[in-house]
């Protein structure tokens, strides 16, 4: 197996288990920030295991401004898997996941707003391409905003959390990747940065965890132990490893198995589908995702290495959309 084909069966694997995410969420029974503190611990003791197990702590490369990146983004990593956990129950997991795949965009449009990175013509086309078919997936109308559901709540719980996820990207690619250049070894693995993302979010969530819902949870606890072995320690090694192997183009379009899995699963378990309306705007926005990402230029800054997929998020171009959730 040469290891380009190597790196695709680890990032489709990746890639699919990113897709039963929100099954693992729904099934556990548990409020969103109880979810999110039960992934972040169990992840950051899947994550811990292993970058210990491999010897990567001592050597860890961070720098006190680095390490602060790290953590900063981490809050955002945090709070972007509650909004994005929140928007399950008032959307389904093909809507919330499909609007979640904005994120691209909002790298994009906060890389010009903070940083004046340069936005051209054709980014802001395929952005306008990207916001109808936004438009068609959501399936929101006039009516829904006066109903008083929480349908729109929750579109707009999918649309923050990939904004979240945007600033995580964008503070987390301030830290240098690893990196040997004539014997000397530079950088952070990304490894290590996700275990710091998981490990601010266990003081971060827990005054906001309802211990008490979980009492007699029983077999839920297994679901939630999944989201933070599985979905957090087992896919993010499987990522990084593959990234490492793989070129740009290939990463950003292995990345939408990811919410083509979890609309079939949404299905599959729970009978969700989006309607035609609906699936005509999914094209438009992996169309646009593509042709943003990869109109990247070479010389541009090394993707995001947050903790999603990574979605979230996210990757060499700034989001190939491991986001990973």
């Amino acid at each position: 197996m040469t290891p380009e084909l190597k790196g695709t069966a680890q990032l489709t694997t990746a890639m699919m288990l990113s897709g039963t995410l929100g099954v693992f969420v729904v099934e556990s029974g548990a409020p969103p920030f109880d979810v999110v503190f039960f992934r972040v611990l169990f992840g950051a003791l899947a994550l811990g295991g292993y970058v210990t197990a491999r010897g990567w702590v001592r050597d860890h490369g961070f720098t006190r401004r680095t390490l602060g990146l790290a953590v900063l983004g981490g809050v955002f990593i945090v709070f972007n898997w509650v909004l994005l956990f929140q928007s399950y129950t008032n959307t389904s997991i093909s809507v919330a996941t499909v609007v979640y795949h904005t994120q691209p965009f909002y790298v994009v449009l906060l890389g010009a707003l903070l940083f004046r990175e340069r936005l051209t013509a054709a980014k802001a086309g395929w952005i306008a391409v990207a916001f109808a078919g936004l438009v068609l997936v959501s399936g929101v109308t006039p009516a829904d905003f006066t109903g008083g559901g929480s349908y729109v709540l929750g579109v707009g719980q999918a649309l923050l959390a990939a904004l979240l996820y945007g600033l995580s990207t964008l503070v987390t690619m301030g830290v240098p990747p690893r990196v040997e250049q004539r014997g000397r070894i530079t950088g952070v693995r990304p490894h290590l940065i996700a275990l710091v993302q998981v490990l601010v979010g266990i003081p971060l969530l827990l005054p906001f965890a309802d211990f008490g819902a979980m009492r007699g949870a029983g077999w839920h606890w297994g679901w939630l132990a999944g989201l933070g072995l599985i979905h957090t320690g087992v896919m993010y090694v499987l990522m990084y490893a593959a990234y490492a192997k793989l070129p740009t183009a290939k990463i950003a379009v292995l990345a939408f198995v990811y919410p083509a899995v979890a609309m079939l699963m949404d299905w599959l378990v729970y009978g969700h589908h989006i309607g035609l309306v609906q699936a005509l705007g999914v094209p438009l926005i992996v169309t646009a995702s593509l042709k943003v990402t990869l109109a990247r230029p070479r010389a541009a800054a090394p993707a995001p290495r947050t903790a999603a997929h990574a979605p979230e998020a996210a990757s060499r171009p700034a989001t190939p959309t491991a986001c990973e959730a």
